[in-house]
């Protein structure tokens, strides 16, 4: 279960656990920040600065793979990571009628990604893959293909169902 965001700063249990299954070693840094993500569902910089202490890096090393890798991020997400294809086949079919209906839909100013109650993060991909599902989403793990801007809004309802959650306390 992931560590809510403002829980990092009491412990730092947790992070001493991952950086000591990996034997310390500076080699496994990308797999020691790929764990920390998933604990935190992002890398919080105290703790980038405590890995570097703890492994005996540079900070910078350690803050330039995390800002190296895509899949890395510095900001907090959501509980739920929604990605809509932006990737030529998905734009053709409309893939920026599906995000603005889903910022719309999850009450996203110009520039948030991520809703106030940390459940949502809405992202753009270039490609997701799926060409032939055009226009395709992702949400966590799980493909959806052929969405609509309705469909979109019927599986975001049924999430904010699954999770006690109303449309109206998303921002």
């Amino acid at each position: 279960m992931a560590v809510m965001v403002k829980d990092y700063k009491r412990s730092f249990k947790k992070v001493n656990e991952i950086i000591e299954s990996y034997g310390r070693n500076p080699v496994e840094l990308v797999s020691i920040l790929q764990e920390i993500q998933e604990e935190y569902r992002y890398l919080p910089e105290e703790i980038l600065n405590y890995i570097a202490t703890a492994m005996g890096i540079s900070p910078s090393k350690v803050f330039g793979v995390a800002t190296f890798y895509e899949n890395f991020s510095l900001e907090p997400k959501g509980k739920y990571i929604i990605k809509v294809c932006d990737g030529t086949a998905c734009h053709v079919k409309n893939s920026m009628d599906l995000l603005n209906a889903l910022q719309k839909k999850l009450k996203l100013k110009d520039g948030q990604k991520t809703t106030k109650d940390m459940m949502f993060t809405l992202e753009t991909a270039s490609c997701l893959g799926a060409c032939g599902l055009a226009p395709v989403m992702v949400i966590n793990e799980e493909v959806y293909g052929k969405v609509t801007p309705e469909k979109a809004e019927k599986i975001i309802d049924e999430i904010m169902k699954r999770e006690g959650n109303s449309d109206d306390k998303n921002n």
